[in-house]
C-alpha cells in the first residue's frame, strides 16, 4: 500500500505548448510498473484549453467544478458539467477545457503505451474555440 498525502506533489503550471491561457495541473497518482496508468487534476481559467491531442490507449476525464467543453474531432463541442464523465478512445484526436465565462476543473485519467500516454498536436485556434 501507498499513500500520498494531499499537498505533498507540486502544482504545476500547463505548458504554453500544450494548452492556450492559464491552466495548472496537480498530479494526483502515477502507477508503479507494471501498471501504466496515471491521473492529474488540470484546472483551466475561463477561457483555457488544451490543444489537439490522442492518448494511445485513450483518456477519461472527470468533471470536478465549474463549466467546461470538450470537442471531438469532426464533432461539435460540448458542454461539460461536475460529475460529467467524458472517455475519449484511443487515438481519437480532441481538446478540453474551461467555457468562456467559467472556470473548469478536471479529473484526467490515461495509461501509457511503451511509456508515451499523450501525443500533443496544433493549437486550438480561437477561431475554432468560439466555433462551438
Amino acid at each position: 500500500m501507498k499513500i500520498t498525502r494531499a499537498g505533498t506533489q507540486p502544482s504545476a503550471k500547463g505548458p504554453e505548448d500544450w494548452f492556450t491561457g492559464t491552466v495548472r495541473i496537480d498530479p494526483q497518482f502515477q502507477a508503479e510498473a507494471p501498471g501504466r496508468v496515471a491521473g492529474a487534476a488540470v484546472t483551466f481559467e475561463p477561457g483555457a484549453r488544451t490543444a489537439w491531442h490522442t492518448h494511445p490507449l485513450g483518456q477519461t476525464l472527470i468533471v470536478t467544478f465549474g463549466r467546461g467543453l470538450a470537442q471531438r474531432e469532426g464533432g461539435p463541442a460540448e458542454e461539460i458539467r461536475p460529475g460529467d464523465v467524458v472517455w475519449f478512445a484511443a487515438n481519437e484526436k480532441h481538446w478540453h477545457g474551461a467555457s468562456p465565462e467559467n472556470a473548469m476543473q478536471h479529473i484526467a485519467i490515461q495509461e501509457a503505451l511503451d511509456g508515451k500516454a499523450v501525443e500533443w498536436l496544433e493549437k486550438v485556434s480561437d477561431q475554432q474555440y468560439a466555433g462551438r
